[in-house]
């Protein structure tokens, strides 16, 4: 995919998430969960790749996003918006593919169909919805993310990046359009945020591998769905 814009795939992470601390280098996949985030991460096309985090996440985890190719960008801790905001500064970006480290199965697929149609609708915004938790991205124009942090005031839109901008649809163009029906089961999860969400991940990779196809990811939790 050629890409107009300077493009930066940009994953945040912190060690001290509030219900599942130090959840980054926990071993999953022959990696820990921010290596496996970044591998998967390699395959969406991007001019960098970004690990924006704070100073203890940079000295941490260094050397795993060494590992799959990941500047790092330590940035403030609460306020994740300026994180996004100064990285894409720092690294001359026009636009930022938005990752979290909680995500080990996002789809390079809908990544890019996300892009496609940042490009076809000149969005500041664009989000595919109704797929599962975890396997998507956000694509955002860096002029658009540059005013929003200069005017967000909230510590909602602070630590979560983009509800501004698709709070504020007057101001933005906001693209979301729906998934391919293949992918569509929003009541699914495929994203680590408890221990539970952990322990699911570790009995994902172990029957399907530590790198498997978003259909075997699909085919998999609507398996666990049917299953109760």
């Amino acid at each position: 995919m050629k890409l107009p814009l300077r493009t930066g795939v940009v994953v945040q992470m912190r060690l001290d998430s509030r219900r599942l601390p130090g959840k980054a280098l926990l071993p999953v996949g022959g990696a820990t969960l921010a290596g496996m985030v970044m591998r998967r991460l390699r395959g969406i096309p991007a001019d960098e790749r970004i690990l924006a985090t704070d100073a203890d996440g940079a000295r941490a985890l260094a050397a795993v996003a060494a590992e799959f190719g990941f500047s790092v960008f330590a940035g403030p801790k609460d306020d994740v918006l300026a994180r996004y905001a100064m990285a894409a500064e720092a690294f001359g970006l026009g636009r930022v593919v938005r990752a979290t480290g909680d995500n080990p199965f996002a789809s390079v697929r809908l990544a890019s169909l996300a892009i496609e149609a940042a490009d076809a609708y000149g969005a500041d915004y664009a989000g595919l919805v109704g797929m599962p938790v975890g396997m998507g991205v956000e694509v955002i124009g860096v002029a658009a993310l540059l005013r929003a942090a200069s005017v967000a005031t909230s510590a909602f839109d602070r630590e979560h990046v983009c509800p501004y901008l698709y709070g504020h649809p007057v101001s933005f163009v906001i693209v979301r359009p729906g998934c391919p029906d293949a992918y569509r089961l929003p009541e699914a999860r495929a994203t680590v945020d408890t221990d539970e969400d952990f322990r699911r991940t570790v009995s994902m990779v172990a029957a399907l591998g530590p790198e498997p196809s978003d259909d075997a990811v699909l085919a998999w939790l609507r398996a666990e769905r049917k299953a109760g």
